[in-house]
């Protein structure tokens, strides 16, 4: 595998201890084959600030690179400027900023950081350069989004106020990708995208993610997984193999490398990873 290409997986903060456990020998497993680094998701509001506190302190405990998410949509900026201190102090050099999901009830009443724009124009204006961040990418629009045209007008946003890369939302379609990259080409959005993968585990868990965050299931790929029914050794082994040569075929096209959402599971992710040609 080309040695350039960057290969980082993303863990959620665990509730709990047991939790934790599992995470933490998830990342072991994980770690064997050397990822770049590991983000770390954060709830929207900072409803799970202090897990993600907790795994990362930890993953820095083990000199794991690591690249905290955070949140804007209900923070104000002295509480994000805190944070990001805080991670500065850390030795932490990456944040994958984002705008965040929006609060079920209404919008936070500060309204200081509504879009994904304004934090990363925050974090530049205070930190200048000593962030590496990385931003959300959406080849098949965000669910948000009223249009095409709207949805890249807020990505280009985002690159504009200083964001170094992206990372997608996960999609299984090579031409979704392909055709994402280049309508940034020709607004002359040049930084790295990667693309998000999510590897199929659970095909109910699987099409209820994608309803709610819009990623398109190919309809021959659902009826290929409604045909094992229960049989979920099948639909992991279907899954690994198929999400496997998807992530061929973005590489040999020329994505920058990959981006695994492993829901701190090792051995779905390493079931593809151990497939990649090399």
């Amino acid at each position: 595998m080309n040695s350039q290409l960057t290969i980082s997986c993303e863990l959620f903060p665990p509730k709990n201890a047991s939790g934790m456990q599992k995470m933490q020998s998830a990342v072991a497993e994980l770690q064997t084959r050397h990822p770049a680094y590991f983000s770390c998701t954060y709830g929207a509001g900072g409803s799970t600030r202090d897990n993600t506190f907790t795994t990362v302190d930890w993953l820095l405990g083990q000199s794991i690179e690591v690249a905290p998410h955070l949140t804007c949509i209900a923070n104000n900026q002295t509480d994000t400027l805190r944070i990001l201190r805080r991670y500065q102090e850390q030795g932490i050099r990456r944040i994958v900023a984002l705008r965040g999901d929006r609060p079920a009830d209404s919008l936070p009443a500060s309204h200081e950081l509504t879009h994904a724009n304004e934090l990363v124009s925050l974090i530049r204006s205070h930190f200048a350069n000593h962030f590496h961040i990385e931003v959300a990418a959406y080849p098949e629009m965000h669910p948000e989004s009223s249009h095409l045209v709207a949805d890249l007008d807020h990505f280009q946003h985002k690159i504009e106020a200083g964001a170094n890369g992206a990372i997608t939302q996960y999609f299984y379609s090579v031409a979704a990708y392909n055709h994402f990259l280049e309508a940034c080409a020709k607004r002359r959005i040049n930084v790295p995208i990667v693309p998000g993968i999510m590897p199929i585990v659970n095909y109910a868990n699987l099409q209820r993610f994608s309803a709610r965050c819009g990623a398109e299931l190919p309809r021959w790929l659902c009826r290929q997984l409604d045909s094992y029914g229960d049989d979920q050794a099948s639909i992991r082994a279907f899954g690994a193999d198929f999400v496997a040569q998807f992530c061929t075929r973005l590489l040999a096209e020329g994505a920058p490398g990959l981006h695994f959402y492993t829901l701190n599971q090792a051995k779905p992710t390493l079931a593809i990873w151990d497939r990649l040609a090399t």
